[in-house]
């Protein structure tokens, strides 16, 4: 009997229970707006933010409204004005070019490579057109941060990382955020903490960070933070910083603070699921798995691959027969944007110059959420109906 799968793909596991019972005492006390404090109180956003900080490696950490909000506020907190060129990843989610449009810059797209990382050769050919690279660690996948940064201190470009997928993952020991000027993560419900929407930036820099709090809203109670820089940091900025405000409230942060504790068993729970879909689907003709480089530590709440050089309607044939048997798969190759999947050629706003090379990988990516709601035997169960099913397809295509 043909084997199907019955598991939900965007089932997140429940909010831990010390973070209900956190998240209600906020609630009866009322006090959700993070500077709403009484006497001898420390607000959960400012706790957090320290633990956050503590966690990361971090001096500086701020907690804000959304990922979104945290690239454009680093953006904005590094001096780019309307009309600025950003460079970007030309595989990566629609927020991160939506974070350099919305400061009125201009993204420049850099190539993406087999490995799903960005092209570093096309990054150095590309760097002297900007000042800043807004990094995204698209879908988990680190590249080579040593190249990249020496590329990057070289041209003088400052790096911010998009860490929207790799919140607890490092390379070569050095945590992923660390690399850059600033960092910048997703607290979104499919990533690797769940507040529903949320987000954080880190930073060492005590002016860059002053300037992201001041523009988050802090009005002028920033010495309420316990993980941001001394009061001489804000004297001139606190003057010539507008208040775009994004902050994070304290039902979040409680919320939060809990998963935050137990972040690293988790990215060990998620790269079991993980490892186990890869061994399944390993060895295959005509698919290509994403080889992880070993000073990669990466934490995969999802899976790709590659079937690459395919012609497009027998990329859909595999991904309709997976649906047809519980299997979620998106498509980074699809001619017009579906649900949360998109490419650089969707955003229009961008006046993107074409990128065949890109265009080939592109073509060829599949992608699968792995919640840690699914138990290994689902992520073995899972990679046999993939495997099944890229199996048919393919040899269908051989027998025409």
């Amino acid at each position: 009997m043909t084997e199907s799968f019955t598991g939900s793909f965007t089932q997140q596991e429940p909010i831990p229970e010390d973070g209900i019972e956190a998240a209600l005492a906020v609630l009866r006390h009322g006090r959700l707006h993070r500077y709403n404090t009484v006497a001898g109180e420390v607000a959960e956003t400012a706790l957090l933010e320290q633990e956050f900080a503590d966690a990361m490696g971090a001096q500086y950490a701020l907690a804000v409204a959304s990922g979104g909000y945290a690239m454009s506020t680093a953006l904005r907190a590094l001096g780019v004005k309307p009309g600025d060129r950003v460079l970007s990843n030309a595989f990566t989610l629609a927020p991160v070019p939506g974070a350099i449009a919305s400061v009125g810059a201009v993204p420049v797209f850099v190539e993406v490579t087999q490995d799903l990382t960005i092209d570093l050769d096309d990054l150095a050919a590309k760097a002297g057109q900007a000042g800043v690279l807004l990094l995204s660690h698209m879908r988990g996948h680190i590249c080579d941060m040593d190249r990249l940064m020496a590329i990057c201190d070289a041209a003088g470009v400052q790096v911010v990382e998009d860490c929207a997928h790799t919140m607890g993952a490092a390379w070569r020991g050095t945590m992923s955020g660390r690399h850059g000027v600033m960092g910048c993560y997703s607290t979104q419900t499919y990533k690797h903490l769940n507040s529903g929407e949320g987000g954080f930036l880190v930073s060492d820099d005590p002016q860059a960070m002053a300037r992201a709090i001041i523009l988050s809203g802090s009005y002028m109670m920033y010495a309420r933070h316990r993980a941001a820089p001394p009061p001489e940091a804000f004297a001139q900025i606190r003057f010539d910083t507008p208040n775009i405000s994004g902050r994070m409230d304290n039902l979040r942060a409680a919320i939060l603070r809990p998963q935050l504790r137990n972040l690293s068993s988790q990215c060990a729970a998620w790269n079991a699921r993980y490892r186990a879909v890869e061994t399944g689907l390993r060895g295959m003709t005509g698919l290509t798995l994403i080889e992880r480089p070993e000073a990669e530590q990466f934490v995969a709440s999802s899976f790709q691959f590659l079937l690459l050089d395919w012609q497009g309607d027998a990329v859909r044939d595999v991904v309709a027969r997976c649906a047809a048997r519980g299997v979620e798969l998106k498509w980074f190759g699809a001619p017009d944007p579906v649900a949360f999947t998109s490419k650089y050629d969707s955003w229009r706003y961008a006046n993107p110059a074409p990128m065949p090379k890109s265009d080939r990988i592109l073509a060829g990516i599949l992608d699968m959420r792995l919640p840690l709601t699914f138990s290994i035997a689902d992520c073995e169960q899972i990679a046999r109906i993939i495997r099944a099913e890229v199996l048919a397809v393919y040899q269908g295509q051989a027998d025409k």
